[in-house]
């Protein structure tokens, strides 16, 4: 995609006649693939080239053009935007204003919010070309809480078994109410490994997951954790700690499975909301998202898997591991779609690419039909005498050939 300004800064706009400074968005077919919240901007490209080069010089070799052609490129820009962008000093290196790391800072963190919507955009758009050439290829609708592995498997599933997923990122409740309105085939959703039933989770997703009918399939396991800036590394290991220490936190949208996940360490550890600072303040959607504002100094603690972290070089203190399951109506089992993802789930390339993704590991019954009441903390330790250990795998059933 590319952005196309003319004009500058709005504050000129009245006095030169021309249209106020605006954002074009385009895409085109081209060799290559961009994933995650990649999109192409020259403006950034140059700013991120200059701050990660340390010089105009390192930023045009990064980029593969001259030391004129940064220098006055940078210097339309700041025509365009009307704000300076580099400090020049004789003898030193030019190196960005502090208005071009903010505005850096800025886009990044818009496009980690919105990486779902652009994940889901672009394969919506990829599908074009291939529902065009291929009618063998299926299609799957998902709505699913936010999970980094869900591309991956994406892709994955459109390599290996010409199997496109329709991704939707929002919360885990309102996930299962689309799957309960016929909006989708598959629901994402997740819960921890408990010791006994978690009376968060249970009031919000019991309702919306009726044995008989819904039925849930093995994805992915996960650890969730504290993601917070390595100077607070020492001094946060525990959910308690964040309170302990007044750190600002960022907090997850409501219905969200990792706002559920915040709500039920709250209610363990006996935490009033007027004692986490920022709990009913700042909110985003993604892991992703959660880490880029610790990572701008926006907040300085928020919940997320390790992968998020890693990507944006926090600190990660690991609190819960989760299972994460695919729900899906009785009836609709016997969809093609469904059952290809089902063969893709218990295939060998699935757990592989699991492994190799920091903090998650395969499901322990990928793929398979499980028994609700045995998969859930609040059905089965509602029956069970005996605590069960939280890593026994949940009891599962092959998917009939015939579902009655």
């Amino acid at each position: 995609m590319k952005s196309h300004r003319r004009g500058s800064a709005e504050g000129l706009n009245n006095a030169t006649g021309e249209p106020p400074l605006g954002l074009h968005l385009r895409y085109a077919f081209e060799s290559g693939e961009q994933r995650g919240a990649a999109l192409s901007n020259p403006l950034f490209d140059l700013l991120a080239a200059v701050l990660e080069g340390g010089s105009i010089r390192h930023a045009g070799q990064a980029l593969g053009c001259s030391y004129r052609y940064v220098w006055g490129s940078l210097r339309k820009w700041e025509e365009t935007l009307g704000e300076p962008l580099i400090i020049w000093s004789q003898g030193q290196r030019a190196r960005p204003t502090q208005f071009a790391e903010r505005l850096l800072w800025a886009e990044r963190r818009a496009r980690t919010r919105m990486q779902p919507h652009i994940e889901a955009l672009r394969s919506n758009l990829a599908r074009v070309l291939t529902d065009a050439r291929d009618q063998r290829h299926q299609l799957l609708t998902v709505r699913a809480s936010h999970d980094i592995a869900l591309p991956v498997l994406q892709q994955h599933a459109a390599e290996a078994a010409d199997l496109h997923l329709d991704i939707r990122f929002q919360g885990s409740v309102d996930s299962l109410r689309a799957l309960s309105d016929s909006q989708c085939l598959v629901a994402g959703f997740h819960v921890p490994l408990l010791l006994g039933a978690s009376p968060v989770f249970a009031k919000a997703l019991k309702p919306l997951l009726k044995p008989g009918l819904h039925k849930l399939i093995g994805c992915s396991r996960r650890m969730q954790g504290l993601m917070v800036r390595r100077e607070h590394a020492t001094i946060v290991r525990t959910f308690p700690d964040v309170v302990r220490h007044h750190l600002r936190f960022v907090n997850r949208q409501p219905g969200s499975g990792t706002r559920m996940l915040v709500d039920h360490l709250m209610h363990e550890y006996s935490i009033d909301a007027s004692a986490l600072l920022g709990y009913d303040g700042l909110t985003e959607e993604t892991h992703v998202s959660v880490a880029a504002c610790v990572a701008s100094g926006l907040a300085d603690v928020g919940v997320g898997v390790e992968a998020a972290a890693l990507q944006f070089g926090l600190h990660f203190a690991p609190l819960v591991e989760e299972n994460y399951f695919l729900a899906c109506l009785k009836p609709n089992l016997t969809h093609p779609a469904v059952q290809r993802l089902c063969t893709v789930l218990a295939g060998a390339g699935w757990s592989g690419i699991l492994a190799k993704l920091p903090g998650y590991q395969p499901a322990l019954a990928p793929g398979k039909v499980l028994v609700m009441t045995a998969a859930l903390p609040w059905w089965r330790f509602a029956k069970a005498k005996v605590k069960r250990v939280a890593s026994a795998p949940a009891a599962s059933e092959q998917i009939p050939a015939n579902v009655r």
